[in-house]
């Protein structure tokens, strides 16, 4: 009998890449759901979803639309077309935006009544006292700041800002008043019939520079009311229209593309080309209209109108616009009880106790970080010290996000300004952060950095940092790498790992890295890294056939892979060849993942968890059985086309025992997850685990104990015997 000739590029054994994403929104909605969770964190969990939804429309539904109106026909791997996936992603976000209210009505909004906290939506229900307490600050803090925008023929519709909350309304002038500024100062003809009434349209942001929520005033024991911006506007609208009806009024929200075109190609300062398209970001297409449940249908339709959108792109909404507010009432006062405590701050890292010189602790042994259950200090600290270091001579380091008031920026203007050779990579292109990475190469450039504005049509995303440094026996080339970005704010929010050595090789390797990036050829050869575009899915694919052939040949086989997405292709293809090979495939993958785990013969060997907790997944570790003698790698990238084909990306063995124990112990955990990993079934949905029979293991709550108790080893250790820290090396500057 003849071998079945299996076709593992058929599109029935893939998931669309934007239904897997919406998936994704889904389990993040279903811990707003969950009863387990502290109220207030579900609260935090519901705003996320819509935070997320936010940038799926900006990105994903607007990259749709464009290829649908460009007439692109090809299909994707899961057999759509643009047509297709657009008409699903619509559907799917409706549905997705239905589910949101429910949870937010039917469960959020009540148990929070329970717990004496209302959002209160009528004003007309509060007491005298209250509405005079909201009238005053209405006209003392909003009416101000407001500028209400009449639309006729002599004022065009209005640019509305993306993401902007608005009220719209449809006036009409009183009869006894005077012709005024929104008249058109026509009169209407006298006749025996009644003028059909004309409305005019008239809209008025709801200024984002003051707080969407306020808190009325209350006694100890009486409830918290919150009452939003937008309804306070609302109900002293008429202050704006003197002299007018107001047949209608009701808050919109519209969501525009976020796609920058920039033509790298032509472009002379690659810093002026991006401040240039970040302009039309606020002009981009608009892609979806956000209305209040029950608003008026004259209203709506203007408003279609006039942003040219159909009825697919307008979303009803049975409550306030933009959930994002939820995490403003996250931080209500008070109410502690009602959030999450069960997580420890970030814990000291051993190899790093306070008051050590962190390049003699580096030359003790390569150290491994995780994030943020250990504190991110460490890297902090490393740029840091070096920025004052006499005897450092050069720092080089790549930076795609940062925080907005980044100490390893403040630390590389001084390295600088004292006179070392600092070489910075600034990611321009990096999505929603372009303005910050402008500001920040600015900055770099004054303190005399020499600074990199990424690389024509490629995104670097690499996390690497090089220090330089003159030592007795020579030259020491101490290096930083990680699966996060160098911000120390979204540190204690991510997790992630990182490596800090002063592996000669590596040290080899970091400098061909930065003679790369800063315009000379790749080296011949590579000691330990491996880089994307050119490199790194090679090496992938090839890993994975590794474990295929020792499947193959009847030896140990076996793949865990961690990443926060998987979809690219030709990496899915040669793991369903594993899998069909006998290759045993544990994936975890944290939000988009396109391949289909089950299919007989085909992916029966793969399985798929996503993990959704207090902290955001985002370390990526690739582990390879080879047939008993183990490699495990930690990188920047997913398996995604963008990282592997489009971006500069670095994967990093872990070699040191000890390390390759902790970072496999990262996997091994994930792996027995009960509390908070899904699993993805054949049909593209996802189930949490069922906990019957189980122990009850949330792996993220058991990362911190162990951080703590490791932390607290090393203090106890401490105290038992004479510790004289060296002296700072900040203090010799």
């Amino acid at each position: 009998m003849g071998t079945e000739i299996i076709d593992f590029r058929n599109p029935q054994y893939y998931i669309n890449r934007e239904l897997s994403w919406i998936e994704f929104d889904r389990r993040c909605l279903s811990d707003a759901r969950n009863k387990e969770n502290p109220l207030l964190e579900r609260l935090k969990f519901l705003s996320i979803t819509a935070s997320n939804l936010d940038e799926f429309f900006m990105v994903r539904v607007a990259s749709l639309r464009d290829m649908v109106q460009a007439g692109y026909k090809k299909k994707d791997i899961a057999g759509m077309t643009a047509s297709e996936q657009l008409s699903a992603v619509l559907e799917e976000t409706h549905t997705f935006m239905q589910q949101q209210y429910w949870t937010l009505n039917r469960q959020l909004l009540p148990a929070l009544e329970q717990h004496k906290i209302s959002i209160v939506r009528d004003l007309d229900k509060l007491s005298k006292a209250d509405l005079r307490f909201v009238e005053d600050y209405f006209i003392s803090n909003v009416f101000p700041v407001l500028t209400p925008m009449a639309v006729d023929s002599s004022r065009p519709f209005p640019l509305i800002r993306n993401k902007s909350l608005n009220i719209g309304a449809l006036l009409t002038r009183k009869e006894t008043a005077s012709p005024g500024i929104l008249s058109t100062g026509k009169k209407a003809k006298k006749s025996g019939k009644s003028p059909k009434t004309k409305y005019e349209f008239a809209t008025v942001q709801v200024p984002g520079v003051l707080p969407r929520i306020l808190v009325l005033p209350r006694l100890d024991d009486e409830p918290a009311r919150l009452v939003l911006l937008e309804d306070i506007i609302r109900r002293f609208l008429p202050m704006l229209f003197v002299n007018y009806e107001i047949k209608c009024a009701g808050p919109y929200r519209i969501m525009r593309s976020a796609d920058l075109e920039i033509a790298e190609d032509e472009a002379e300062d690659l810093l002026k080309e991006i401040q240039k398209q970040l302009k039309k970001r606020q002009r981009g297409d608009a892609i979806r209209l956000e209305v209040e449940k029950g608003i008026d249908e004259q209203l709506l339709r203007l408003l279609m109108t006039e942003l040219s959108l159909d009825k697919d792109y307008v979303y009803e909404a049975d409550g306030p616009l933009d959930l994002t507010y939820l995490m403003k009432a996250y931080g209500i006062e008070g109410h502690d009880e009602l959030r999450e405590h069960r997580y420890a701050a970030p814990q000291v890292v051993p190899e790093f106790p306070a008051g050590c010189d962190i390049f003699e602790q580096i030359r003790k042994g390569d150290v491994f970080m995780h994030h943020p259950y250990q504190t991110f200090d460490p890297v902090v600290q490393f740029v840091a010290a070096a920025a004052v270091d006499p005897n450092v001579l050069a720092i080089k380091q790549t930076l795609y996000r940062v925080s907005g008031h980044s100490p390893i920026i403040a630390a590389l203007a001084r390295a600088a300004e004292n006179g070392k050779q600092v070489t910075v990579l600034v990611e321009l292109k990096a999505r929603f952060d372009e303005e910050n990475n402008i500001e920040w190469a600015k900055q770099l450039e004054k303190a005399g950095c020499h600074v990199i504005y990424g690389l024509q049509n490629l995104k670097t995303h690499s996390k690497i940092t090089l220090v330089v440094r003159r030592e007795e026996d020579g030259i020491r080339r101490y290096v930083h790498l990680g699966t996060g970005n160098y911000n120390d704010s979204t540190a204690k929010l991510y997790t992630d790992v990182g490596l800090m050595t002063c592996s000669d090789a590596i040290g080899e390797d970091a400098t061909a890295v930065f003679n790369m990036l800063s315009g000379y050829s790749e080296p011949r050869f590579w000691n330990k890294l491996s880089l994307a575009p050119l490199w790194l899915k090679d090496r992938f694919i090839n890993l994975i056939g590794r474990e295929r052939r020792h499947a193959e040949n009847g030896e140990t086989a076996h793949i865990i892979a961690k990443m926060n997405s998987l979809c690219d292709p030709d990496v899915m293809e040669a793991l369903y060849k594993a899998s069909a090979a006998g290759v045993e495939i544990e994936l975890i993958v944290r939000g988009i993942c396109c391949i289909r785990p089950g299919i007989p013969g085909v992916s029966d060997n793969i399985t798929v968890r996503s993990i959704v907790g207090n902290y955001l997944e985002h370390s990526r570790i690739y582990y390879f059985e080879n047939g008993g003698s183990p490699e495990i790698f930690a990188a920047s990238a997913d398996w995604m086309p963008r990282n592997l084909d489009r971006r500069v990306e670095i994967m990093f063995p872990l070699e040191d025992g000890k390390i390759k124990e902790k970072a496999l112990h990262i996997l091994q955990l994930e792996l027995e997850d009960t509390v908070k990993a899904h699993i993805l079934r054949s049909d593209g949905t996802y189930d949490r685990v069922d906990k019957r029979g189980k122990e009850l293991i949330n792996s993220q709550l058991q990362f911190c104990a162990e951080a703590v108790k490791e932390a607290s080893a090393l203090k106890s250790g401490r105290d038992n015997r004479t510790f004289i820290p060296k002296e700072p090396v900040a203090a010799k500057e």
